[in-house]
């Protein structure tokens, strides 16, 4: 269960529902704020105005009155209780000794008053604005001015309660709440409905590649909803083609070995029984017969020495033994081998290899490779004929030419000239000797070098391999 809740989380359905509740919920989120941050804003700074606007004219009357000297006046004492009264707040006169002379709360009335506003606005002679927001309320200090020689002779303090537009931010805090909460249901129950759609054509594509691991793999799956999906399964096909290939492949080789390792079997059991059958078997006869058996020993021996190459072969580039090799000695030591082979034959072995050429190489698998392709121009060649091994060179690879000018090619042949097992004209598979693993094995070795083999060939003209290899090996 924890296993399917962690898949959840981490599944592409997860991830489109959260990407949609974000992008849904933060611009209401952020809308909410800004508005309630501006109505709090603008609110405050309109109360304060209107209350510094009333203060000012208060101000006015308090130099004209004296009042600092005389509170008797009762008209002042009205204005001073009206607006204590409407804005729900407090107001202090207090004279240039830092004493209350005024307190509509009669509070602090004859009592010294030293707040940090009142002392900045006798100091520099300019009043200010404060709003605390955790009590909630707005202090503005007014100087009071004589008009006629510019002294201070007080200031004015007014406490202003804001609790009515607290009340208001809360419930805009509220609603803003209620809102984003609305919005979250719509934006989850749409984000399910959203995701489920984008995510089914790869649910299909989840079934499909289920069903052919399950062994339902006769035909390709296709799940054209997007263009992702298209592609993914595309991708799919290619891998499943090359699968099938490769099995067909695996199976055919398996086939072919069989076939091949059975043969000689086959030979030797049929000389045994033969002999077995017979009485008094002459001395010439029984040595025939064993000389045949050990023909087909050699020839199974042969057979089970390139499939153990081939596996070997199969293996990756890290087991190549990498060292640097003059590549003409090494042509010339594998003609010097195969020399008894060619005169036998009365075939011409020649090479020109002029150009001294050094190349990070494995000697023993690139010898192998260039003895299978030179005893093949040997074998598949005319009596008295020829095969010329030619090698060059640039700045960055260097090449090997084998030709020959025996039986050739079939066209239709070429392509699979280099796959396991396979033998060309049959006509001749049966009296050349060989396994059908020699160009395999070749192709292989040149190909963890990092180098390609190309073949020129007509039937009865001849045929020419022609291989390029990177001087310096790369892993």
């Amino acid at each position: 269960m924890k296993t399917k809740r962690t898949g959840f989380f981490r599944s592409l359905r997860f991830r489109i529902m959260v990407t949609l509740i974000i992008i849904g919920i933060a611009p209401a989120a952020i809308t909410s704020f800004v508005i309630v941050r501006g109505y709090e804003n603008r609110a405050i700074a309109l109360r304060a105005s209107n209350i510094k606007n009333q203060c000012d004219v208060l101000v006015n009357s308090i130099v004209t009155e004296n009042y600092l000297e005389d509170q008797s006046s009762d008209v002042l004492n009205s204005e001073l209780s009206l607006l204590s009264t409407v804005y729900s707040g407090r107001i202090l006169l207090i004279d240039s000794h830092f004493k209350v002379v005024k307190d509509t709360y009669d509070l602090d009335t004859g009592k010294t008053s030293v707040s940090k506003e009142v002392i900045s606005c006798f100091q520099t002679g300019y009043g200010s604005t404060h709003y605390d927001s955790d009590n909630a309320y707005i202090e503005i200090t007014v100087p009071i001015r004589d008009t006629d020689s510019g002294e201070l002779p007080g200031v004015l303090v007014a406490s202003i309660s804001t609790n009515e537009i607290a009340q208001t931010v809360r419930n805009l805090e509220n609603m803003g709440i209620l809102f984003s909460a609305i919005i979250s249901v719509i934006v989850l129950v749409v984000g399910w409905i959203i995701a489920n759609i984008l995510v089914r054509p790869l649910n299909k594509v989840t079934k499909a590649i289920e069903d052919v691991t399950d062994g339902y793999d006769n035909e390709a799956i296709s799940v054209n909803n997007y263009t992702e999906t298209a592609a993914i399964t595309d991708a799919f096909n290619q891998m499943l083609r090359r699968i099938r290939a490769l099995d067909n492949s695996r199976q055919e080789f398996v086939s072919n070995v069989s076939h091949e390792l059975k043969t000689p079997l086959t030979s030797m059991k049929v000389l045994a029984d033969s002999l077995n059958g017979q009485d008094n078997v002459p001395i010439e006869i029984y040595r025939e017969f064993m000389s045949d058996i050990t023909q087909e020993i050699d020839r199974e021996n042969n057979i089970i020495q390139d499939l153990l190459t081939m596996v070997r072969m199969d293996r990756t580039a890290v087991d190549l033994n990498i060292e640097k090799t003059e590549i003409g000695e090494l042509l010339a030591q594998v003609i010097q081998r195969l020399k008894p082979i060619a005169d036998k034959k009365g075939v011409e072995l020649t090479l020109d290899a002029t150009d001294k050429v050094v190349a990070e190489v494995d000697v023993t698998k690139l010898s192998l490779a260039f003895s299978n392709l030179i005893e093949n121009g040997i074998k598949y060649n005319v009596d008295k004929g020829w095969v010329r091994v030619s090698l060059s060179s640039d700045k960055k690879y260097f090449y090997v030419t084998v030709a020959d000018c025996g039986l050739g090619i079939a066209d239709d042949q070429i392509d699979h000239i280099f796959e396991r097992f396979y033998r060309g004209d049959k006509s001749h598979s049966t009296t050349i000797e060989g396994t059908g693993l020699g160009l395999a094995i070749t192709k292989n070795a040149i190909a963890m070098h990092r180098g390609i083999i190309k073949v020129k060939s007509e039937v009865g003209e001849g045929t020419t391999f022609m291989v390029r290899l990177p001087l310096v090996h790369t892993a």
